[in-house]
């Protein structure tokens, strides 16, 4: 038997290992069905997901691991959080769909918590499904509001995979084969403001970036970059963009990471976390901004639909009320320690980075066997990169589950350590 745990706390649930019902699939008719229908566009690990509680996962075979991943940033409340859940259950007997055209208690409640968590300047939202799309309507935002047509990304930026997303996008491994790329997009290293500087002409409509990248390596920037950044883009009058895809809702201390400079966006754009794991991606922009565009010339048949509205405005609460950012602070602050005490003891670690619960481990080698060894000690990571171990445990993890992920991974890159560097 195992039990699943709210963030460690009260136990709420039992589940035996193996299926008992006859109806139900077992683990490898899942497998091989996913495997025979769906589109092999994922790197499937062997793990078939069947509960989910805080921090915590379980397979159908019942086995435990801590989720490190958070499902690339999404359940920053953990899985299941029973506040969520009753939000959903309560909205979906009530109003499953409805159109944006018509008006809605879920979505109005939604509008007015980000109203209290978003920069004072952004005021107005656009609710889509996805970050992609949020990107997508930010730079329609900014060129209809500019009238010029270019775009300045950050190498080793992601933004997405839908066409605009990913021509801002940096690595040629998600472009290649899609091309040609759309016109007016132009990149500079991340960090870099005077070759930024450099990118800007007088058709650039706006600078996009990630405050900390993430796909790319989990990269902070320079002290005081963004402040440079939004400096620039007031000179050069075009709009800044942040892509707050994976860095908000508290996922680096403070509910926005723009928020640890004081910095503020002409436009910003959230998802993952935002909804706990269902569709929903929000373009937030400055008044004079979102009044550029008119009625019909951008829309979603789902986007700001009631469940997600109901899930998101959920999480918010959870994060506001139960103070999560400040908890994730401290709780980053303790595992990025402890993680740096392992590179100083294996060479294989090159270098550990990070803010909040965002975190890189830097291997001087491929980070698979790393993964692989987690994933068999129960413990579930992500890559960033092909040398990058990236961490993005729900907010809710409890400290003693921290311990144990330490403790895992020192175990981990103790094998890798004795395989590349045998005595």
């Amino acid at each position: 038997m195992g039990a699943v745990v709210d963030g460690g706390n009260n136990c709420w649930l039992m589940i035996a290992r193996g299926r008992k019902d006859d109806q139900e699939m077992n683990r490898q008719q899942i497998i091989d069905r996913e495997s025979t229908s769906m589109a092999n566009l994922y790197w499937k690990r062997e793990l078939v997901a069947a509960q989910g509680r805080g921090a915590l996962l379980w397979d159908t075979d019942g086995r435990e691991y801590i989720d490190c991943t958070s499902n690339y940033g999404v359940s920053v409340v953990g899985h299941c959080h029973p506040r969520v859940v009753a939000a959903i259950k309560e909205q979906a007997e009530r109003l499953v769909s409805c159109h944006g055209s018509y008006y809605i208690e879920a979505r109005s409640e939604l509008l007015e918590r980000l109203s209290r968590i978003a920069p004072t300047e952004l005021t107005r939202s656009f609710l889509s499904n996805s970050g992609s799309e949020a990107i997508e309507f930010a730079f329609k935002l900014a060129k209809r509001k500019t009238g010029r047509s270019e775009i300045v990304a950050m190498m080793n930026a992601f933004h997405g995979k839908s066409m605009g997303a990913l021509s801002a996008t940096w690595k040629k491994k998600y472009r290649e084969g899609f091309g040609p790329m759309l016109p007016g997009y132009r990149h500079a290293p991340f960090g870099n403001i005077e070759r930024i500087r450099d990118a800007i002409t007088e058709d650039t409509a706006a600078v996009i970036t990630e405050p900390i990248q993430g796909e790319g390596g989990i990269n902070l920037p320079p002290p005081g970059f963004l402040k440079q950044l939004r400096e620039l883009c007031d000179e050069k009058g075009v709009l800044l963009i942040l892509d707050e895809i994976q860095t908000g809702m508290g996922r680096t201390g403070k509910m926005f990471a723009c928020q640890h400079t004081g910095v503020v966006p002409d436009i910003m754009c959230v998802s993952k976390g935002i909804a706990s794991g269902l569709p929903l991606g929000v373009t937030m922009a400055r008044e004079d901004i979102m009044s550029s565009v008119a009625v019909g010339d951008h829309s979603s048949t789902f986007g700001g639909g009631p469940i997600p509205c109901a899930a998101a405005t959920a999480t918010i609460d959870v994060l506001v009320e139960e103070r999560i950012p400040e908890k994730t602070a401290r709780d980053g602050e303790y595992l990025i320690g402890k993680l740096r005490e392992l590179g100083k003891k294996y060479k294989v670690v090159r270098e550990v980075r990070g803010m909040g619960l965002m975190i890189g481990v830097e291997s001087r080698f491929e980070i698979i066997g790393v993964m692989d060894r987690s994933l068999e000690r129960g413990v579930l990571t992500l890559e960033a990169g092909r040398n990058v171990l990236r961490l993005l445990p729900p907010l809710v993890i409890t400290r003693e589950q921290i311990g144990r992920v330490v403790s895992v991974l020192e175990e981990a890159f103790g094998v890798e350590e004795v395989e590349r560097f045998p005595r």
